[in-house]
């Protein structure tokens, strides 16, 4: 496989939830490494999640299994259980289904960075646990969970 220079692969800044769910993850930076490589199945993002940042709204998938590896920092990894600390060289698996909503924050005054690995399923469905949001891969959009759009 050819050497993928990331330093070439745009930065994506934010989350393109619609507003104020947006606003936690405004500053998150996002490289696509999978989709610059050419990898149609799975996804791989480079992340930088600067202090006080949200890796996400707190969400889990129908459909898609998603793996994150931290390779810089710390962040607080907040599911339905509870709290766990991560920190560079830790790891942590999100299988599909599971309704087990996380996100990861940074609490640290240092800038974290991680792998994130996710499957692509067009028949994915992302729930956020905390808020009236979802998401389907068919489209993108971001709709109450009743199905309504938001504005």
């Amino acid at each position: 496989m050819p050497k993928i220079d990331i330093a070439a692969i745009p930065e994506r800044k934010g989350a393109g939830y619609p507003p104020p769910f947006d606003l936690p993850c405004a500053d998150r930076v996002r490289r696509r490494l999978g989709q610059a490589g050419g990898l149609a199945d799975f996804g791989v993002n480079l992340m930088r999640l600067p202090p006080g940042g949200w890796s996400s709204q707190r969400h889990w998938h129908s459909h898609e299994d998603e793996f994150v590896f931290i390779l810089e920092g710390e962040l607080f990894l907040l599911e339905d259980g509870g709290e766990t600390v991560l920190r560079a060289g830790d790891a942590a698996a999100f299988p599909k289904g599971s309704g087990n909503g996380h996100h990861m924050i940074n609490r640290s005054g240092e800038v974290a960075v991680y792998l994130e690995v996710g499957s692509r399923s067009p028949d994915d469905l992302t729930t956020c646990s905390d808020i009236d949001m979802m998401s389907a891969n068919a489209d993108g959009r971001f709709v109450h969970k009743d199905g309504t759009p938001y504005a």
